[in-house]
């Protein structure tokens, strides 16, 4: 029977994607691992795998397809010995695009980075009841066909955004009765039982979420009717964009932010820098003879949070309703700009590597952000992040909160100023950094601990290489 294959999520939360390009066409045979298509998510583009054996039999959505939502039939496989032609006629009796956009917003997908090419049992699939296969690797579940709302182990399925929803608010998704298909648990199923004091009748969790909504923003219509006809371009948001928006949205509205800012002397580090450049070694390159690395002060800035979250255990946290995580690594988060936005990749344990490991590893993973080359793991998580403005010249600003952080560094601009010392007034470079911190996980006594500590780390950065 027919193989259709769909649009797959790359990453756990992933609503939508744009189908930049095909690597295989109509009547090309593809096998495990034969690499099909390339994926534009909201912050790269991942080649996509097959994991059957079949021929191309159809190309349902071209190539720049842009916003295809996730499970969204895009091809369809002709298995061994099957026509090709009537299985390019059959679209693999797959529900349409269309369809599919029409469920949950986080629907059950494939495992991140592979293609789901398994057929349904029983053939064709009616519009009102999807049969898809939950991944192992995103809802920690073994993989059943038939029954979607509850495992043979009595386990309940729910889709990611569901179960992370429900998780934040602190109710139990299997007392929850769900509305999807074959009685998984979706977010308007969550909304509901949040909005009725918790996981309790199926009547709940059918009444409308709408009242609970909040304000709504203005209108595309309302605002352009502010403007002259003509005096302005409209440019099309891209997924990037449209997430930085959302999420934004959502730290901000449900993150209580609290900022504490401190003034750092830069001297001693600057000096610091300076002598360990000049002491990097040479080695070959394609290029001829470079340095074996090249300290920038945002990277003595990366290594002195880090220390700071392990000399303040506490503040290396993340909050959840129902415990808080305390982190056993300090995993910091470095904000890098790209075209249309921006991606925070991530320098893991970055407490227990060398300034040369952590400036040649945010040189790298930089680059590939720029390209959009990173992998998920390599900027989803983190237990904090830096946001560095020092090189436009800004002197202070309060970043937003990047969850599941509680906190987050803003760097501004090192520069000379007067300050006082012993009596007399002397001149300082000086750089003001703000950290914003989610109260609910680090409140403003064990903030001013944490922005201490880094204090004490860039004014005595000698502490960074014991």
């Amino acid at each position: 029977m027919p193989i259709n294959i769909t649009m797959p999520a790359l990453s756990p939360t992933m609503e939508e994607g744009n189908l930049s390009k095909w690597l295989v066409k109509e009547g090309d045979k593809v096998s495990p691992g034969d690499v099909i298509a390339e994926i534009e998510t909201d912050k790269a583009t991942m080649e996509v795998e097959a994991v059957d054996e079949g021929t191309v039999a159809k190309l349902v959505v071209p190539a720049g397809t842009e916003g295809v939502k996730v499970n969204a039939l895009i091809a369809v496989l002709a298995g061994e010995g099957e026509d090709v032609g009537a299985a390019a006629k059959s679209d693999g009796g797959a529900v349409t695009a269309k369809a599919e956009a029409k469920q949950d917003k986080a629907p059950i997908s494939p495992p991140v980075g592979k293609m789901s090419t398994k057929s349904t049992e029983g053939g064709a699939v009616p519009p009102a009841s999807h049969s898809v296969t939950p991944p192992s690797a995103l809802l920690g579940i073994s993989p059943t066909r038939g029954e979607i709302g509850q495992s043979p182990e009595g386990r309940t399925f729910a889709s990611p955004l569901a179960r992370r929803i429900a998780k934040e608010a602190g109710v139990d998704v299997s007392a929850v009765s769900g509305t999807g298909p074959h009685g998984r648990v979706v977010k308007a199923d969550v909304d509901a039982a949040i909005a009725g004091g918790g996981a309790q009748a199926a009547s709940a969790a059918k009444a409308p979420a709408a009242a609970a909504a909040p304000v709504k923003a203005m209108s595309d219509d309302q605002v352009l009717k502010l403007f002259e006809a003509g005096s302005y371009d409209l440019v099309p948001h891209d997924n990037m964009r449209k997430t930085i928006a959302r999420r934004l949205v959502e730290a901000k509205t449900t993150i209580p932010h609290f900022y504490l800012t401190l003034d750092c002397e830069l001297d001693a580090l600057l000096a610091l820098r300076t002598q360990i450049n000049a002491a990097a070694p040479v080695k070959k390159t394609d290029k001829g003879d470079a340095p074996a690395y090249k300290l920038s002060v945002n990277d003595m800035v990366i290594k002195a949070m880090a220390m700071a979250l392990k000399a303040v255990p506490d503040a290396n946290a993340s909050w959840t309703e129902s415990a808080m995580v305390k982190h056993k690594h300090a995993d910091v988060g470095v904000a890098v700009s790209i075209p249309g936005g921006l991606i925070t990749p991530i320098i893991r344990k970055a407490d227990e590597k060398t300034l040369s490991t952590i400036s040649n590893e945010m040189k790298d993973l930089a680059s590939r952000a720029r390209s959009r080359k990173l992998k998920p793991e390599e900027y989803q998580g983190g237990t904090t992040a830096v946001s560095n403005l020092g090189m436009f010249g800004i002197k202070d600003f309060a970043a937003v909160i990047n969850p599941p952080h509680a906190t987050i560094l803003a760097v501004g601009a090192g520069e000379e100023r007067a300050v006082v010392k012993n009596g007399e007034i002397k001149i300082a470079t000086v750089m003001s950094v703000t950290l914003s911190t989610d109260h609910r996980a680090v409140d403003g006594a064990l903030g001013a601990e944490l922005l201490v500590a880094f204090k004490r780390l860039i004014e005595n950065p000698m502490g960074m290489l014991v």
